[in-house]
């Protein structure tokens, strides 16, 4: 009996570090909490800061709208949350997993399992992955419900007039929230590079989101002309363009493309240098 079980502890299909398992236990951490938590009172505190001002016009493309019902202002909470908010998530999801096993102590000690470094590396990039995605898809859903509590149901109306009726809207939703998680791929990518080259978590989630503020501010750079196109979530607001009354297709392209380019090759070098990095906690 136990020599059955030892060869069942050695067999290569009983792998530590199971994807559910890390799955589970990143979910249950305070910071994903915390961070999934501030993602669901946002489309709240819009409400609320709604209902204090005076009604009037803020200036923005989506903003005048935001009150006219539940389609326009689940499109709002995209448009408030798609350039900060969410990058913020990425990078906690992505750069927060390698420096906090660091910090605990615990890295070395995942590795001696045995967990190989590529596993061990591809288990936080999946739940990584998979946390962004969900924050991605979770706000317009959740928008969509606190909309039409607090504003109606009525359908889509663009600034520019154009209207959908549900049919053709809730498609264009999923569109545009798939096109926002595509283009935090790269944030991931970045915040997971910088994860694995400190061990300092709040560094390695500035660190990424450092970069995407840098590279807003080069894309306000006319001299750059099209050097501009290439840089991170340039195309950040291309989800809108599935919105428009005849989708932007090549924008929504341009953008997952530059954002998987992106993402390769900051999570290759991520894995090339966490093969060869010293691990000393």
């Amino acid at each position: 009996m136990s020599r059955r079980t030892s060869a069942q502890a050695t067999r290569p299909g009983k792998r530590p570090l199971r994807w559910r398992a890390e799955l589970g236990r990143q979910l249950g951490r305070r910071r994903t909490v915390w961070a999934f938590g501030l993602l669901l009172a946002l489309p709240l505190i819009l409400v609320g800061a709604f209902s204090l001002g005076d009604g009037g016009s803020g200036g923005g493309r989506f903003v005048d709208l935001a009150q006219s019902g539940s389609a326009n202002f689940a499109v709002f909470c995209i448009f408030a949350a798609s350039d900060f908010l969410l990058v913020i998530l990425a990078a906690l999801f992505a750069g927060d997993a390698i420096p906090a096993e660091a910090s605990w102590s615990s890295l070395r000690y995942l590795l001696v399992a045995p967990v190989s470094r590529a596993r061990l590396l591809t288990s936080k990039l999946t739940v990584a992955l998979a946390s962004t995605a969900l924050a991605a898809a979770l706000l317009p859903a959740w928008a969509l419900l606190v909309g039409g509590v607090a504003y109606g149901w009525a359908p889509f109306t663009s600034p520019a007039g154009v209207g959908l009726d549900w049919g053709d809207f809730l498609p264009r939703l999923v569109l545009a929230t798939a096109a926002v998680a595509i283009t935090l791929v790269q944030v991931v990518g970045i915040a997971l590079l910088i994860g694995t080259l400190s061990d300092a978590p709040l560094g390695a989630v500035g660190g990424a989101v450092l970069v995407t503020i840098v590279s807003s501010i080069l894309d306000t750079i006319d001299a750059l002309g099209d050097l501009r196109h290439a840089l991170p979530m340039h195309y950040s607001r291309a989800w809108a363009g599935a919105l428009a009354p005849d989708i932007a297709w090549t924008n929504i392209q341009l953008s997952a493309l530059w954002s998987l380019i992106y993402g390769v090759i900051t999570i290759a070098v991520a894995y090339w240098w966490f093969r060869r990095k010293d691990i000393l906690s």
